[in-house]
Order: C-alpha cells, then sequence, then structure tokens
C-alpha cells in the first residue's frame, strides 16, 4: 500500500480497501485485520461528513495528508477509525466499519470478550478499533510509515463480491450509496436505518 493508492477521493479508495489489512503492534502482542467493510465520507461536499462545516481542531486531520488515521469516539462511547484520502488539504477519509481478524486472535478477544463469537470480534467500527487496540491517541498517525500501527496490502478481492449501498445509522445523506462490502461475509455488519433518517439528494 502506498500513497499514491490512497490520493483519491472517498469514494474511489472505500472500496479498493476491502482486502487490506490494517496491524497494531504492541507489547502485549501483534493483532492484524483484514477489512471487510468501509464507507466513504467527502468532506466539505458530504452533509454526513464531520468535516462538513470546515476545519475544525477535532477534525483537522481529515484535511491532512492521505494515509493517516482519523479517530473519533461516537457517542462518547466508542473509538472509530478512518483513513484519510484524497488531497492534501481537501477533507475526504473512509470509515473503517468491519474486518476479520488474521493475526493475534487471542488478543483481540481478550480486548473483546471471552464470550465475543470470531466473526463479531471486529464488526462494527468501534468492535474494530476495540479489536485492533486504537484509541485517542493514534489519532494522527502515518499508517504508511508507523511501525505501531500499519495498513498493508492484503489478498486481492474479486469486483465479483464487492457489495455497494446506504450507509449505516447516519441521518443525513443516509441514502448515498457510499458503503462498502464484502458479499456474504459473516463480519460486515448488519445495516442498519437510523430514526432520524431523511431522504437526501444522491451523491
Amino acid at each position: 500500500m502506498n500513497v499514491e493508492n490512497l490520493a483519491h477521493s472517498a469514494e474511489e479508495v472505500a472500496p479498493k480497501l476491502l482486502g487490506a489489512v490494517l496491524t497494531h503492534v504492541t507489547r502485549e502482542g501483534t493483532v492484524s485485520i483484514t477489512i471487510t467493510e468501509t464507507e466513504a465520507y467527502s468532506g466539505t461536499a458530504d452533509p454526513a461528513s464531520h468535516a462538513y462545516r470546515g476545519r475544525t481542531s477535532r477534525n483537522a486531520v481529515m484535511f491532512g495528508p492521505a494515509g493517516h488515521m482519523y479517530v473519533y469516539r461516537s457517542h462518547g462511547l466508542h473509538w472509530c477509525a478512518n483513513i484519510v484520502t484524497g488531497t492534501d488539504g481537501i477533507a475526504s477519509a473512509v470509515l473503517i466499519r468491519a474486518g476479520r481478524v488474521i493475526e493475534g486472535e487471542d488478543l483481540a478477544r481478550k480486548r473483546r470478550g471471552a464470550q465475543v463469537e470470531t466473526p463479531r470480534l471486529a464488526r462494527g467500527p468501534g468492535n474494530f478499533c476495540q479489536a485492533l487496540g486504537v484509541t485517542a491517541e493514534h489519532n494522527g498517525t502515518d499508517l504508511l510509515t508507523s511501525a505501531s500501527v500499519a495498513l498493508s496490502d492484503g489478498e486481492p478481492v474479486p469486483a465479483a463480491l464487492i457489495r455497494v449501498g446506504p450507509r449505516v445509522g447516519v441521518s443525513k445523506a443516509h441514502d448515498w450509496q457510499h458503503r462498502f462490502y464484502l458479499a456474504g461475509d459473516p463480519t460486515v455488519s448488519a445495516y442498519r436505518l437510523s430514526p432520524r433518517a431523511k431522504p437526501s439528494a444522491g451523491a
């Protein structure tokens, strides 16, 4: 994986991240997760994006170079990880929604809970970060150069396995077809329409 792969719009990069691998090396051990579900967020052009109203101290990483990690807290409970894409200075990022643990399952299970079923270890953006051990301290990490949290190529994903649909749980621009996932993969999260969602113009 290199910056050229990520220096495009979030909608272009999001399906290409399926099959890529995020790895986190810690004192506890190493966990690697293959990405199976993503969502694209198009910055100031996207009403559902954190960057829709412009740059702030919270979303500044989204405006930075492609390949950096933007981490935020959802509903005050869960950390969520995004991979910044596009051009430096223009906000664009891909939310990592779900994945399959391919290394360090015991450590991922320790973080998530002994009773959690294997396909659910990294299903959902909050669970993905918990299994990987990603928190606020990793906000801004360069995933292409870091020795701790790194993004790498995985096995190529056949185009026939990629599905596209509306984003999960957002109230604005929820019907934009910016969610990408692997068909039939048990690690992919279930679709959920926000009760506050209203019809919007497509992208």
